[in-house]
């Protein structure tokens, strides 16, 4: 089975899994559960939730333990690209190829959605007390999901990001930024993985650093499709960074240096992954695709 074919399985998987938690669109405030689930099922490569599991499987994870937690971190992070699609942020239209969600429900219905989104993560996440699991794995998960996602994570990376727009960005800036918008979801899907398997501290620790490197080179492969893809290939604007006036890895380093420092970023990656003593082959697999997609 080639890993396009394996990939769309999987897929398969983590989509049927994503939709069977969302909301029922009923009640006086049917407005905003359709507005979030629009959001979801506009498409996506359901990365998070699909590493989460993968890295759930290296250590031998069986549980369903892991499910409620896969469906959160897509809740999570389609809620953060609802927010940054509003005119107040990137103003923009498409997503996935479709209108994004604040320009088909109105920008105060984006902002509420993307809002709801977050809090209906951990609504769902906490769905995981309820299963015949360790309680105390499950919390530890929680915790790290709420750190990753909130000030020191995700939120805070994108708040240096919004301040920093239009202005000229050092290397250690444009690091910081990436590691915390990008990479720490990423670093939560797989460490999330790792802790609901009952994995040691130490292996733990690994996780995140492999997740680190490839949240830091999913980030530069984006700025290298910003440039060189196609609206239609890539299903959002591109040019959006020239157009707000971003420094990117491009800007500072050049494509052809940027795709370098990606490619070395992978590289240090796998070589941790395969100090792991499980094994994964298609985890090592969807890693090399983060970094090497096209769209």
């Amino acid at each position: 089975m080639t890993f396009d074919e394996e990939y769309r399985i999987k897929l398969e998987e983590v989509e049927e899994i994503v939709e069977r938690y969302l909301p029922r669109e009923e009640g006086y405030q049917k407005t905003i559960f359709s507005a979030m689930n629009y959001s979801v099922r506009a498409g996506g490569k359901r990365l998070r939730p699909m590493l989460m599991l993968e890295t759930y499987r290296l250590f031998d994870g069986r549980s369903r333990v892991i499910e409620p937690f896969m469906a959160a971190m897509e809740y999570i992070h389609t809620g953060s690209l609802v927010h940054d699609d509003l005119p107040c942020m990137d103003n923009d239209e498409y997503r996935r190829g479709k209108k994004t969600t604040w320009s088909v429900f109105g920008d105060d219905m984006g902002v509420l959605a993307g809002d709801a989104l977050f809090f209906y993560a951990f609504e769902t996440a906490g769905k995981a007390f309820d299963m015949n699991v360790n309680n105390n794995n499950v919390g530890k998960a929680m915790s790290l999901l709420a750190v990753k996602s909130g000030v020191y994570g995700m939120a805070g990376g994108q708040t240096v990001d919004v301040e920093m727009t239009g202005k000229a960005l050092r290397k250690d800036q444009l690091r910081f930024i990436y590691e915390l918008k990008t990479g720490a979801l990423i670093e939560a899907s797989m460490m999330i993985g790792a802790i609901l398997a009952d994995a040691s501290r130490e292996d733990i620790r690994t996780v995140e650093q492999i997740a680190k490197r490839v949240g830091l080179a999913f980030q530069i492969q984006d700025d290298i499709l910003d440039v060189t893809s196609t609206t239609e290939e890539l299903g959002k604007p591109v040019h959006s960074d020239e157009k707000n006036a971003k420094t990117t890895y491009v800007t500072l380093f050049g494509q052809e240096q940027a795709g370098i420092r990606s490619g070395l970023l992978l590289n240090e990656a796998i070589e941790r992954l395969d100090s792991l003593t499980g094994e994964n082959r298609f985890l090592k697999q969807l890693l090399e695709y983060l970094i090497t997609r096209k769209k």
